[in-house]
């Protein structure tokens, strides 16, 4: 995936700096805004328009854990 992204995150821009995995094995994007970072679940980070290469993984990823 192309990092980072701009997106918007509750009506804020922020950067998408990295995706990680956290010790419960949860997929998250650390985002950034100025020098605040915030931790966001890949699951409810909403993607720009028009997405950043890659973008078909999260994608896929969401149906795969919507059908679980």
């Amino acid at each position: 995936m192309d990092l980072p992204f701009e997106t918007l995150v509750l009506g804020m821009p922020v950067t998408v700096e990295r995706i990680d995995l956290t010790s419960a094995d949860e997929i998250v994007t650390v985002c950034r805004r100025g020098k605040a970072r915030q931790v966001i679940p890949i699951l409810d980070l909403p993607l720009p328009f028009p997405p950043p290469a890659g973008a078909e993984w999260i994608e896929a990823y969401r149906r795969w854990a919507c059908a679980r």
